[in-house]
């Protein structure tokens, strides 16, 4: 970022929850997964040298062992000099996906200055992602069949040549159907909305866009990414209960369900996303080398200047 060199830091903290994801593979805890990566992307927070806090992540406060939402970070609190950033965080994306030793599981974050992330409490957002072809063409706020139709023209391809991802959910039964009517083919997925918009960014995936419910910090750290990518997204906050709704009213100045688009959930250039695989699938996953130390892949996206890189390193645990 444009402030310090923050991006190296927060780059080994998405390591270091990955590294300590990648031990629970395949042994069916996907909360002690997510209670490792968290507890590791701490440890190094807590040595950063900024002012940050969470403005949004997976947990109130008195819901340890999260990030919980307004949490500080960093090692220069209160201090005018540091940099004032916000961090929209998933230690661990996909828990049941690294329990069962699933694709697609990473360790997440966007960050930007204070104030340019959505702030709001841990609840659903109805989402939309494509490539930069689409820019303009799709929105929430247009039906199922208008998306579609309208993805085809822009795209030059056949409805029925169009795959786009759904999260394999009760609460897409309408939306599934409705997919259908046109016969287009609808790639369910268990979790991992991340890494299925990145690739429906991705103009060399074959994925065309995604569409439908997920978790909302998932989003902002998606519009962010997006954001870096030039290609669209848009949210709309999704309430399952009154506490969040009674939460959104106080954190949110204004409609609270209103449509959010890309430059608004993140409203800075001077913000990045970073993405460290855990298990193999949109990066390679966590690998133990023969020296006891460990090989990781990240995806980074610095947004001011649309770069766009992986980056493999070596660490210790």
């Amino acid at each position: 970022m444009a402030t310090i060199d923050l991006e190296s830091h927060f780059l080994a903290a998405t390591e270091a929850a990955a590294i300590a994801a990648a031990a629970w593979r395949g042994k069916g805890d996907g909360k002690a997964a997510d209670g490792a990566a968290v507890e590791a992307m701490r440890a190094i927070f807590d040595e950063v040298p900024f002012d940050g806090r969470v403005a949004i992540g997976e947990g109130e406060r008195d819901d340890a062992p999260m990030l919980w939402i307004g949490e500080p970070l960093g090692s220069m609190q209160g201090n005018s000099d540091a940099p004032s950033i916000d961090i929209a965080v998933d230690p661990l994306e996909c828990t049941n996906h690294v329990a069962h030793d699933l694709p697609n599981a990473m360790a997440v974050l966007a960050a930007a200055p204070r104030g340019t992330l959505l702030h709001a409490p841990d609840c659903y957002m109805n989402k939309i992602a494509g490539s930069a072809e689409l820019e303009g063409e799709i929105s929430l706020d247009a039906s199922t069949s208008y998306n579609v139709e309208a993805a085809a023209a822009a795209l030059g391809k056949k409805e029925s040549e169009l795959n786009i991802v759904v999260m394999d959910r009760p609460r897409h039964e309408k939306l599934i159907s409705e997919l259908n009517q046109h016969n287009v083919n609808i790639v369910l997925i268990g979790d991992g909305d991340v890494s299925a918009a990145l690739n429906a960014a991705d103009p060399k995936s074959e994925i065309d866009m995604l569409m439908g419910i997920g978790a909302a910090p998932e989003g902002v750290i998606t519009a962010t990414a997006l954001r870096g990518l030039d290609a669209p997204f848009e949210g709309r906050l999704v309430f399952k209960n009154e506490g969040h709704r009674e939460r959104a009213e106080v954190m949110i100045d204004g409609d609270i369900e209103r449509l959010w688009g890309r430059d608004e959930l993140c409203a800075s250039e001077d913000a990045v996303f970073i993405g460290t695989g855990v298990c193999p699938g949109r990066t390679f996953g966590v690998e133990e080398l023969s020296d006891g130390r460990f090989s990781v892949q990240s995806e980074v996206i610095d947004v001011a200047s649309g770069g766009h890189k992986f980056v493999d390193n070596i660490r210790s645990a």
